[in-house]
């Protein structure tokens, strides 16, 4: 039987176990990345294996994240990332280059290689051919020690493009038409695998803004093949040598296969709060909006910004609008200055913001109270921009461009012009001044790695005990995302600071959390939450699982986890608990005492799991699905106690 794209990556890459879906596997990385707002704890954690050297074939440390600095605290961080790259053997791309995604595509990435990256949009190597995925610090910290990443042997979904894309819809609308069908839960432990003839007119940026936003449904990643559109793409960037053809074998199986024509594609948005509320943009009606921000990792390529310039060429920004744009690296930027789009998007009446991720994470643009905002990133997750009661769509380049021109929500079809034809360049002006790579001559022990006041050792665990006795310190519904948990925005400049990054624990949605957990803690209880569906969407922010430990959470019961932060929680000591009848979920209340007995003997003998609800009396099961690798890291306490034993 003939193999699909997923299958060979995989299978020329396992180091343990066997590719059967639903069993776990550990695969070799070849190449990792980080961001500065989750690297700066994966460097720490990498610190203490006392390892003189990362052992990967690449590894790259992007600073794109909080790149605004207000006090002192993501300079000392920026810093402390660039002395950790000379010492370690890691290449270092400064802040002002570029977000991570877009500059590893044109850098970095290649066909048939491994990515692990600290930050969940890494899929978007997928573009390219490659195995990205997404995942916690410490898992990439492992990778960079030379050790494999285990995950789920995936389900493999094809989804077959067929036909065009019409005038006035573009890759967005793909990617959010597979949102509609998914939706954003449902989908762990799947893999989207694009083929069909649709591929043929869609380019590498193409392709990378729906590798990218395939995260949003929680897929383990999307890969697309790695054919002609590839080495066009390489060869424009000087890299044309790294490509190699990668295609499913023409009798493949898939677990399911969905046929999206893309001739039939209207322009679609996804309404607030989240990315899977799509609809037609006619459905929505010419609303004002105060806001149109262009970039992020997911729209931010030369082709996207070219056909916004040529849309707007001529025009004025609508009175009402604040528009900004952020192109996606300094190699964008560079290439729209040079053909002369840049000086159309400044005369238009654009804020050219840096080549960083900026407004998509709320660090920067937040827009005005109760604004309506049009965005080309890829989440709208509640108080994600920084305003909290602010409308965030998520919508294509040509619908952020018409809004600039009418100030109202409008179907681009209905701006009354020829849709612009924009073409790739041939080759690319390529300047990677910006990337410092690593030193082979100098001695990393005469390096001095540099820290301040803001930066901490990771936080240590004690072993898992042997009965979990504590209270519900909170309860909370469906959808919950790693933003809701701990937040982005200005708290990130925190995240090297535990202690202090903790403190904002459910911020967004319970204000009085933090201090519940301390009491509990420490009158030697455990802290214990519970949740719904599809609870740690979202960013890969490991953070969300490092603050709950220090904060004594022992447990989190939930209706369904997402992946990544599944592992998260388990290489921090924490042990993710699914109900065996969800309406054992209604039953517990925000305050109630649990307690589980002989939790330690339980799993390590696979035993049923019983959790008493000291305040009311009742008992009900709970399931738990470790391998045997994972229950030695939960009962050590977590992976770095595992280490060190």
């Amino acid at each position: 039987m003939g193999k699909t794209i997923t299958e060979k990556l995989i299978e020329a890459h396992i180091v343990s176990g066997r590719f059967i879906p639903g069993t776990e596997i550990g695969i070799k990385i070849d190449q990792t990345l980080t961001q500065d707002a989750t690297g700066t704890m994966a460097y720490l954690q990498f610190e203490s294996m006392g390892i003189p050297r990362v052992r990967t074939e690449l590894s790259v440390s992007y600073i794109d994240h909080n790149t605004t600095q207000i006090g002192f605290e993501n300079a000392d961080d920026h810093r402390y990332l660039q002395t950790v790259a000379q010492k370690y053997g890691i290449y270092l791309s400064r802040a002002g280059n570029g977000i991570c995604h877009q500059v590893h595509l044109e850098c970095f990435g290649k066909p048939g290689k491994t990515l692990l990256g600290s930050d969940s949009h890494t899929p978007m190597g997928g573009a390219l051919g490659m195995l990205a995925i997404g995942a916690g610090g410490l898992d990439v910290a492992l990778a960079m020690a030379g050790e494999p990443f285990y995950l789920t042997s995936p389900k493999i979904i094809k989804i077959n493009l067929t036909g065009t894309l019409p005038p006035w819809t573009s890759a967005k609308d793909i990617i959010l038409k597979v949102l509609n069908i998914f939706t954003t839960k449902g989908n762990v432990g799947c893999v989207f695998e694009y083929g069909g003839d649709g591929l043929a007119n869609l380019s590498v940026p193409e392709r990378a803004t729906i590798a990218n936003m395939g995260a949003e449904c929680g897929v383990t990643t999307s890969v697309f093949p790695s054919d002609e559109m590839t080495r066009i793409f390489l060869k424009a960037q000087d890299r044309e040598d790294a490509w190699r053809e990668i295609t499913a074998d023409d009798d493949a199986k898939y677990d399911r296969i969905v046929d999206i024509n893309l001739s039939e594609l209207v322009p679609l948005t996804a309404k607030p709060h989240s990315p899977d509320n799509v609809s037609p943009v006619r459905d929505i009606g010419e609303i004002e909006v105060n806001q149109v921000c262009i970039g992020s990792c997911t729209n931010s390529s030369y082709k996207d910004l070219v056909t916004v310039a040529k849309i707007l060429k001529g025009r004025v920004t609508h009175p009402g609008v604040s528009f900004m744009i952020a192109p996606g690296s300094k190699q964008v930027l560079e290439n729209l200055a040079r053909d002369g789009f840049l000086a159309d998007l400044i005369q238009t009446g654009a804020r050219i913001m840096e080549s960083a991720c900026g407004f998509c994470i709320g660090n920067c643009q937040s827009p005005q109270t109760k604004a309506v905002s049009l965005r080309t990133s890829n989440r709208n997750f509640l108080g994600r921009s920084g305003t909290l009661d602010a409308e965030i769509y998520l919508v294509s380049p040509e619908t952020a461009a018409a809004a600039v021109i009418t100030g109202r929500f409008t179907n681009p079809r209905d701006l009354g012009m020829h849709y612009p034809e924009v073409k790739m360049p041939e080759h690319f002006h390529i300047d990677d001044s910006m990337i410092i790579k690593p030193e082979d001559t100098r001695d990393p022990s005469a390096i001095e790695i540099y820290r301040s006041p803001n930066i901490g050792d990771p936080p240590v665990n004690e072993a898992f005990p042997e009965r979990i006795k504590g209270e519900v310190t909170i309860k909370v519904g469906d959808k919950i995302t790693t933003d809701h948990i701990i937040p982005a925005g200005k708290r990130m400049k925190y995240r090297s600071n535990i202690p202090k990054y903790s403190k904002y624990f459910f911020e967004l949605i319970d204000g009085h959390f933090y201090k519940r957990a301390i009491k509990i803690r420490d009158k030697g209880r455990h802290n214990i939450i519970v949740a719904g569906l599809s609870y740690g969407q979202g960013s890969s922010r490991e953070h969300a699982a490092i603050c709950p430990m220090c904060l004594g959470v022992k447990a989190v019961i939930a209706k369904s986890f997402e992946r990544i932060h599944t592992a998260n929680l388990i290489n921090f000591g924490i042990l993710p608990l699914t109900f065996k009848d969800e309406g054992d979920y209604e039953r517990i209340h925000q305050g109630d005492g649990l307690e589980i007995r002989d939790v330690r003997k339980i799993i390590e003998n696979n035993g049923i799991m019983i959790v008493k609800n000291v305040s009311s009396g009742i008992s009900f099961e709970v399931m738990y699905s470790l391998s045997d690798r994972q229950k030695k890291i939960l009962l050590a306490g977590g992976a770095l106690n595992l280490r060190h034993i």
